[in-house]
């Protein structure tokens, strides 16, 4: 079996306030989007919001939580970026988590919650070089 995520969805209680932020805040451009769902190509998958209710009934799941205990991680190449980048998606309606500071394995990282409380880390690792594809490179 490959080793891969082929889509990302991440159940959203309003999809306007999502693409609003997603769009605002990252700078992603929908593919493709419908009442019910918007999807955004990535480097090497897709990425997804969908509403909630909708994502239960496909599932078949009664009650989805509002954002599982997990994160997201968003990498940037230069280490002044990661502020930059939390910034912008505080301005878009993120809420800071933990503010960007550097962690004991070195970098630069920080947390922000969605408008529907998905926690992303905004990272820069010196030793996770980003290639020309836009790919995080573990551990070169």
């Amino acid at each position: 079996m490959q080793h891969q995520i082929s889509v990302v969805t991440l159940g959203v209680s309003d999809l306007e306030r999502s693409k609003r932020f997603y769009r605002d805040g990252f700078g992603w451009t929908p593919v493709f989007e419908n009442e019910e769902i918007v999807f955004y190509q990535m480097n090497g998958f897709v990425f997804g919001t969908w509403l909630k209710g909708s994502l239960e009934v496909d599932t078949r799941v009664r009650e989805l939580p509002a954002s599982g205990a997990m994160s997201l991680a968003h990498n940037v190449s230069e280490e002044g970026e990661v502020q930059a980048v939390m910034s912008a998606l505080v301005a878009a309606g993120a809420t800071v988590l933990r503010e960007a500071d550097a962690p004991p394995q070195g970098g630069v990282r920080g947390y922000v919650a969605d408008p529907d409380g998905h926690i992303w880390e905004i990272a820069w690792n010196p030793a996770w070089p980003i290639n020309e594809e836009g790919h995080v490179v573990f551990g070169v």
